[in-house]
């Protein structure tokens, strides 16, 4: 289970700051074609508590991975 969330607040991490510092996302949705959700989500308000929550989730399994070890 600790590896489920490790591996999901890594990859979350990862796809979240790729979204934050690089046009990746806009690139993407407008090959969606989904152009009209890009303000509501290409938002400092939106990415970067995402980004938080996901930091936080791979610190919780890295966490609770070293606390089974013992």
């Amino acid at each position: 289970m600790t590896n489920k969330i490790l591996g999901i607040g890594i990859g979350g991490s990862l796809v979240t700051a790729l979204c934050c510092f690089t046009p990746i996302m806009p690139i993407f949705l407008s090959m969606l074609g989904l152009t009209s959700i890009l303000g509501v989500l290409y938002s400092d308000l939106v990415l970067l508590p995402a980004l938080a929550f996901f930091l936080l989730m791979t610190g919780y399994a890295i966490w609770r991975k070293q606390q089974q070890s013992r």
